[in-house]
């Protein structure tokens, strides 16, 4: 009985041992700055080459939704362009779009706006790794 007990632990021993989390890319390139990182992980894209629309199509969506009143339609129109412009790396319709989203929804908050430019650099960093052409 003494042997087969041995064999009986290692293998319970092996069950216990728990392997190394690898981080993402993104974690990677936000090594440092957990800030940086919780917003981009909720903010970007990380493949917007499969979306179907454009920014100049989810911003003209986002106001004809606001013109008719539908501010929940125009707000998701309002982050997807927003999301697109991070990808684009236009800091000026980001902080343009995700503002209008606050606007609209003031209990809504974006980090993203508190520092844009790095959040879109860093986004840019992530996007010239990946998305090669």
């Amino acid at each position: 009985m003494g042997l087969l007990d041995r064999f009986r632990r290692k293998k319970k021993e092996e069950i216990n041992v728990k392997p190394e989390k690898s981080l993402t890319e993104l974690e990677e390139i936000c090594r440092g700055n957990q800030e940086a990182y919780n917003t981009l992980s909720n903010m970007m894209f990380l493949n917007p080459k499969k979306l179907d629309v454009s920014i100049s199509d989810a911003a003209k969506k986002a106001k004809e939704s606001e013109k008719a009143k539908d501010l929940l339609k125009a707000k998701v129109w309002y982050e997807i362009a927003g999301r697109l412009a991070i990808y684009e790396g236009d800091v000026k319709k980001v902080i343009e779009y995700f503002s209008k989203c606050e606007e609209i929804s003031p209990e809504a908050k974006y980090p993203i706006l508190k520092n844009p430019k790095k959040a879109v650099a860093t986004a840019q960093e992530y996007y010239k790794k990946h998305l090669k052409d």
